[in-house]
């Protein structure tokens, strides 16, 4: 009886059903990336997780100061100008901190990738874990924040876990094309920060988006991060903030396609990562 030779072939599964029920199979490994990326982050710091509410409480003040004090620019309704713009770090520090980590994310684990299989996609959204942490760090410094200006939260903040859904879509969306284009082009790494420091004074996060005025601002709405700040601060500020329907829905619009393409060109050069990596 002759003998047959096989080659066992193991690649990442397209179907998104399939692709899902192999990230659970290693869902543990997801569980050790994240919490390794905890531990390290503020490793030998001397203030450790204080830096997730110094960062936006500094930015905030900075904000604060030049765009409501210098400028002049006005704020939402009733709203102090300072909690306007923390309610927009909120979202913002999210997905720069997410973006940026998950971009380098396959690069900095290249010796893990090219010995061992396992489902590549875990690696790059592991971040999104860290940085949900230090939001939920600075969420609690905006409700001290509210309690010094004596600011009363509207009701709408029960929905704020669906504009944070969106956020967590759109940060996803980009990690898996720029992490992707990572490998190939080593360039995106001078990339993202620009992309970040750039997006932070395009995005309406030092000002009110009603700023913009009319014939521009469904334009200004192709930045998705515009669809989500407007809706962080419809759901805390309530009626001081007039939500503007239309780009927020090409906010969703956007999210939905650059999630779905992104994730078809992970998974398309997801095999090639082990060789070029």
């Amino acid at each position: 009886m002759n003998e047959k030779e096989f080659d066992l072939i193991i690649g990442p599964n397209k179907k998104i059903d399939k692709a899902l029920k192999e990230v659970w199979q290693y869902k543990d490994l997801f569980y050790f990336l994240a919490w390794r990326d905890f531990k390290v982050r503020y490793k030998q710091t001397i203030i450790g997780a204080l830096w997730a509410f110094l960062r936006p409480l500094l930015t905030m003040i900075v904000f604060t100061i030049i765009f409501g004090k210098i400028a002049g620019l006005p704020s939402q309704g009733e709203t102090p100008y300072a909690i306007m713009v923390f309610v927009a770090m909120l979202p913002w520090y999210f997905f720069a901190s997410s973006f940026q980590e998950g971009s380098n994310a396959l690069v900095a684990n290249s010796n893990m990738i090219s010995k061992v299989y396992f489902p590549r996609i875990i690696v790059p959204i592991s971040s999104l874990f860290v940085n949900f942490i230090d939001f939920l760090i600075s969420l609690s410094i905006l409700g001290l924040l509210m309690i010094y200006y004596q600011f009363m939260p509207s009701i709408n903040i029960l929905l704020l876990p669906l504009f944070l859904l969106l956020a967590a879509a759109f940060t996803i969306a980009t990690i898996f094309w720029m992490s992707a284009l990572n490998v190939k082009y080593r360039d995106i790494r001078y990339i993202v920060p620009f992309v970040v420091q750039f997006g932070l004074y395009v995005s309406p996060v030092g000002f009110a988006s009603e700023v913009v005025t009319n014939q521009w601002r469904f334009l200004y709405s192709l930045n998705p991060m515009v669809g989500v700040i407007d809706g962080f601060r419809w759901c805390i500020l309530g009626e001081n903030v007039v939500f503007y329907w239309p780009g927020f829905i090409l906010s969703i619009v956007i999210t939905l396609f650059l999630l779905v393409s992104g994730y078809l060109y992970f998974t398309k050069t997801e095999r090639k990562f082990a060789d070029i990596i």
